[in-house]
């Protein structure tokens, strides 16, 4: 939130925030981040104009310069995305005719590229009892379901009971701006939540929807799947620290690797640069499946 004294910055800038929550469907780590954006700017110009619609394009543009000390390359790069988005925004809202914030610089930086096992570490990390621990059972099916599906960190917690097709061997995931898709799941994954469905009526309560819960009996949570995740990688002896995006990432260099469809793996990631607003729009379902039944190493059939 704003400075008291800058209340008369905050209606648009709430009204902004509501609009990606609702009609957008923008994360609560997204919204936040934009927030703590908008107000650092607000801060830093209100000696310079009376409201965001008065800051000309050359005023954020100095703005955006004079951050370049204090802020690194990807954070302002984040700061010129909020901007353009938020007078986006007030533009469609008919409160500027047009976004001053159209032709900020945004600084370039260069991407680590993503780290993945090979086959044999997912094998490995794979390969253990849950014979007789539950939990275990749990963690094995998200395991598998991470590098099974290539599934986000968050289309993993918030799946459901119902989310999952059986007959199909499919899962619904609903993906970054709250948009579906539909994904196969790989034999060994199959067999993970079955076992772990066995044992999972112990700890349901609170959300008896969600496919993946706690011991507190409510849906895991964030927090918890990445301290399991780097549980088991340090009890199967890997050497570098697992997170869940590395599954994910493993997912998708092992299906290259296999297939060499680009556009198939892209479907299956549900990449931001991809139309997703319909399940598989460019290319069919019977096509992707194929792709994924012959490319990926635990999905093959025996």
């Amino acid at each position: 939130m704003l400075q008291p004294e800058l209340a008369h910055w905050q209606a648009d800038l709430s009204a902004f925030l509501a609009y990606l929550k609702d009609e957008r469907g923008y994360s609560k780590k997204t919204l936040t981040s934009y927030q703590l954006q908008l107000c650092a700017v607000a801060s830093q110009v209100a000696e310079q104009a009376e409201h965001w619609i008065d800051l000309t394009e050359t005023q954020l543009q100095l703005h955006i310069s004079s951050c370049r000390k204090s802020l690194k390359a990807r954070s302002l790069a984040l700061r010129v995305a909020s901007l353009r988005s938020f007078y986006r925004y007030l533009v469609q809202q008919g409160k500027l005719k047009e976004n001053p914030a159209s032709y900020l610089q945004v600084p370039k930086f260069d991407k680590p590229l993503p780290k993945n096992l090979d086959v044999d570490q997912v094998n490995h990390l794979l390969d253990f009892d849950t014979s007789e621990d539950a939990l275990a059972c749990r963690d094995k099916a998200m395991l598998e379901l991470f590098y099974s599906s290539g599934l986000r960190l968050d289309e993993l917690v918030s799946a459901n009971l119902q989310d999952i097709d059986w007959s199909e061997a499919l899962i619904r995931v609903r993906g970054k701006g709250n948009k579906q898709r539909v994904l196969p799941i790989g034999r060994m994954a199959v067999a993970a939540i079955k076992d772990w469905l066995k044992v999972r009526g112990a700890y349901v309560g609170t959300e008896p929807d969600a496919l993946f819960l706690s011991k507190q009996k409510s849906r895991i949570s964030h927090r918890q799947v990445q301290q399991r995740v780097k549980l088991w990688s340090e009890r199967q002896g890997l050497a570098q620290h697992l997170h869940p995006h590395m599954l994910r990432h493993s997912f998708a260099t092992h299906m290259l690797e296999s297939s060499s469809d680009l556009r198939a793996v892209q479907e299956l990631l549900g990449h931001a640069n991809l139309n997703t607003t319909q399940v598989y729009t460019h290319l069919d379902f019977q096509q992707l499946a194929k792709v994924y039944d012959n490319a990926h190493p635990r999905a093959k059939k025996k």
